[in-house]
């Protein structure tokens, strides 16, 4: 996401001032100290100090001093000498000044204080900055981790230090509340509570997906099969090894080598797939096609592996193997707008079934490394630009960060406490189908290539179901919910067999029921169906037994509601129905 330019200033600002604050402390090398989307950071190397997150309050007492005298905070440009004669006790300042020098670039510092020679700090930095300290505001150290420098495992180890800055305390309040918020629903500890899923030693970056989390899956998978089977989607499934040929045809096998795996089959060499699109041309190519068919349009629930370092997975928002809800559509030039607008309007509305109804639109264009020409490049960033603009959709720039083989439209959807996620894209693509020689037959029986655009609303399975595991809360709404209801006997000796039988009828209507069997109080049993956010309850008494209401206690709700059990059912079957 765009920052402001007083947004970037302050986070700059306060990497430099916390650097400050550290180096009247200790005596350290600086690595890179960069501001983030989420706030700034800064490597240190204290050799053979035991740095911890216990001297955080020291730190930021500094720092406040130094943002309470207002020092003036300055730009130097010098030359490669002097440069070197600045950092000539700091080997990673020194590393970083002679890449510069070898580039040919201007060499600038920031320092803080009125002199160079004389200043409080002085760090090798582009900028921009706040032109004092006191401009500051409020700000809060994070947390510590270990940063190899220049991210080479190779190379020394470093500690970085995060931290985060706002204009004012009040904005700052507000994010750490949003963290402690975030905490409570992180998607690992609360799949882990829910038995939902879980990532084992045998397969870091691999997920288990546990009977709760394949309900919650399964459920996804459907709604999605519907949704494309309505828009005129048929459904393939391509292999999950193909031959280096297929590979090298494509572009991945040089443009996206490091990312894949391989392995040989009968003296051939192979690859696990790392994206779905190249077997969606092979299913294409299979036989002929005339203009009157197209568009085409396959989705597949493709499932794809990519190498990813140990050091970045995370839950399921970070994995090695995940399913895409991938779709291709194969059209001529003059259908490319349409389909465009149909799946931008296909991802509004998926977004919208989930509660996400905030989202910030991007389009990233050509990247350093690309397949194809110019032209086609332009030609399918202009077709994502004016989809966007003829639906009223504002959208930013992401410079240089389309796919290899094409650009394409980002959306960034906002949960529940605010936070963005990285969803869906929607890439044109004019080299794929050329490269593998697919075809169409035109009006005049001439041979033509289809533009190819590849569609995922959700992005991944995995990485979709963590972000609801966190903008739920672990509260899934009932068509999701592992079990829709839980059956509570206030005795288990006189009311058991009677809440098995109410059990069944609602078995037999097709939602999913559990029965708490334990011999404890209702109380007890009301707290652990609490704790797995179940949407209802349903208590189990003589007067249920005897007559046609039952006693219903709804997820998130102390009072408890009488119901007739008939409506019951038709209730949660419409929810289920309409996915409320």
């Amino acid at each position: 996401m765009e920052k402001s330019d007083l947004e970037i200033r302050r986070k700059h600002s306060a990497s430099h001032i916390m650097t400050a604050a550290v180096e009247m402390m200790h005596k350290v090398g600086l690595g890179v100290g960069p501001w983030t989307d989420d706030g700034f950071y800064q490597d240190f190397d204290f050799g053979d100090v035991q740095f911890s997150e216990k001297e955080f309050k020291a730190v930021e007492k500094k720092m406040r001093w130094i943002v309470n005298k207002d020092l003036p905070i300055k730009k130097a440009v010098v030359g490669a000498e002097e440069a070197r004669a600045i950092c000539k006790d700091d080997p990673y300042k020194l590393e970083l000044v002679e890449g510069i020098i070898a580039r040919g670039e201007d060499i600038s510092f920031y320092y803080i204080g009125e002199e160079l020679d004389k200043a409080l700090s002085v760090n090798l930095c582009a900028g921009p900055h706040l032109e004092s300290t006191g401009q500051l505001g409020a700000f809060k150290l994070t947390k510590l981790a270990g940063a190899y420098w220049r991210g080479d495992e190779n190379k020394a180890q470093l500690q970085r230090i995060y931290g985060i800055a706002f204009s004012t305390q009040e904005e700052l309040d507000a994010y750490l509340h949003m963290l402690e918020e975030a905490e409570k629903r992180d998607h690992r500890k609360l799949g882990k509570e829910l038995d939902l899923f879980s990532i084992q030693e045998s397969g870091p970056g691999f997920p288990f997906w546990h009977p709760n989390g394949m309900v919650v899956y399964s459920e996804l998978e459907q709604f999605i099969r519907m949704e494309n089977r309505k828009r005129g989607y048929s459904e393939v499934k391509t292999p999950i090894i193909l031959n280096k040929d297929l590979w090298v045809t494509s572009g991945h096998w040089d443009k996206f080598g490091d990312n894949m795996y391989f392995t040989e089959i009968d003296e051939a060499e192979y690859a696990v797939k790392p994206m779905n699109c190249p077997g969606g041309l092979m299913i294409y190519k299979a036989r002929p096609h005339s203009y009157k068919e197209l568009p085409i349009r396959n989705g597949e629930f493709g499932l794809v592996h990519r190498h990813e370092k140990s050091g970045v997975l995370h839950g399921l928002f970070r994995v090695r193997a995940f399913t895409q809800d991938d779709a291709h559509s194969f059209c001529r030039a003059e259908q490319l707008q349409q389909e465009i607008v149909d799946m931008v309007e296909y991802a509004q509305d998926i977004y919208t079934a989930f509660g996400f109804t905030e989202y910030t639109i991007y389009i990233a264009t050509r990247p350093e490394k690309y397949i194809g020409s110019d032209e086609d490049w332009e030609n399918a960033t202009e077709a994502l630009k004016k989809a966007l603009e003829d639906k009223g959709l504002a959208y930013e720039i992401k410079d240089g960060e389309g796919a290899f083989y094409g650009p394409k439209i980002e959306f960034n959807i906002k949960d529940s406490i605010g936070r963005m996620w990285q969803c869906g894209t929607i890439q044109v693509d004019y080299s794929m189908p050329a490269r593998f020689g697919a075809t169409y037959t035109d009006n005049h029986n001439q041979e033509q290539t289809p533009i190819m655009i590849h569609r995922a609303i959700l992005g991944s399975f995995e990485r979709f179901i963590g972000i609801l595991i966190e903008h739920y809360a672990g509260a899934f709404p009932v068509w999701m919910s592992p079990v829709q209801v839980h059956v509570i006997p206030v005795s288990t000796e006189n009311h058991l067999d009677g809440a098995k039988q109410i059990a069944q009828k609602m078995k037999e209507a097709g939602i999913r029921v559990s029965i708490d069997e334990a011999d404890e109080t209702v109380g007890k049993k009301i707290r652990k169906a609490s704790q797995q956010k179940v949407p209802y309850m349903l208590v189990v008494g003589d007067n249920e037994l005897e007559g046609s209401d039952v006693m219903v206690r709804v997820r998130g709700q102390e009072k408890q509601e009488t119901i007739n059990f008939e409506d019951f059912i038709a209730r949660i079957e419409e929810e289920i129905r309409e996915r409320k």
